[in-house]
């Protein structure tokens, strides 16, 4: 994923200004998806209207701009989010962590693996407090869309809840 496509996501589903994006990268989307701050963000935002696929729909007061995603920027949007991710770089530090568990002391290792657990029941049943509240048909939208993707971390959580268990019974199990 990429910052740029982020950002004609969010645009798609309503016109923001930069400080209103900013304030959106600050919620679950930041805590679960992709962090941005206004450093990047806006420096974004001017290459995607340079591009045309972003453009000032409002000015406001102070140099405020509210943007919106041109038809361009749809189409270039429809394209990433239908086409499948190629195996690119990768970066996903916590599995980089896992790779390297064999550098620790079996107790050290079994510690990290027992703060998986812990982390992720905390955060799965965050999740699941939310889904309680989702209706028995997802609406379309913005809103519905958030709830497919809480249900996505809730079940991520939960497979690598699982996987840690599995991980503990297994070094636990291992002769010394």
């Amino acid at each position: 994923m990429s910052l740029p496509h982020a950002l004609l996501g969010l645009l798609a589903v309503e016109p923001r200004s930069g400080y209103e994006l900013t304030k959106a990268f600050a919620t679950d989307l930041g805590r679960y998806a992709w962090q941005a701050g206004h450093t990047s963000i806006y420096p974004e935002l001017n290459r995607l209207a340079e591009r045309g696929l972003v453009t000032v729909t409002e000015e406001g007061a102070r140099g405020s701009r509210t943007y919106s995603v041109t038809r361009e920027g749809y189409a270039e949007l429809r394209s990433w989010l239908l086409t499948w991710r190629r195996q690119g770089k990768v970066r996903n530090e916590d599995v980089l962590r896992m790779f390297l568990l064999s550098a620790l002391e079996p107790a050290d290792a079994l510690v990290v693996l027992r703060r998986i657990v812990e982390h992720t029941a905390e955060e799965g049943s965050r999740l699941r407090k939310i889904m309680d509240d989702a209706p028995a048909v997802i609406p379309p939208g913005s809103d519905g869309f958030g709830y497919l993707a809480a249900e996505f971390g809730a079940r991520q959580f939960e497979a690598v809840h699982g996987w840690a268990l599995w991980a503990i019974e297994k070094l636990e199990s291992a002769p010394a």
